[in-house]
């Protein structure tokens, strides 16, 4: 019994020691590649946003800001779904009927 204990130890030992073969170094990113925002090197560069992109993204993120505050039963009364609220929130941030 002893034997075939010493055995099996003597045998799983260098098993045990060595790195796993199938597992994947993961290379060091060089400090400069941390620093800098990944990019593809034929991508086009970001387009800047127009005023009226600009006005819409603050007008969605305010509405956004103001159903999230909103209660279950508010939003009961505002309208059943986003959509609706953010059509009628959209509206009232541009100033009435200019939609």
């Amino acid at each position: 019994m002893i034997r075939r204990f010493v055995t099996i130890a003597s045998l799983a030992v260098p098993l045990l020691a060595a790195p796993p073969v199938l597992a994947k170094e993961v290379p060091a990113k060089p400090p400069a590649a941390a620093e800098a925002p990944a990019a593809a090197p034929n991508a086009p560069a970001a387009k800047e946003l127009t005023p009226g992109q600009t006005a819409a993204r603050t007008r969605q993120k305010t509405c956004g800001a103001e159903w999230r505050a909103l209660t279950d039963a508010q939003k009961a009364a505002q309208g059943p779904k986003w959509p609706q609220y953010w059509s009628k929130c959209n509206k009232r941030l541009k100033g009435g009927d200019k939609a």
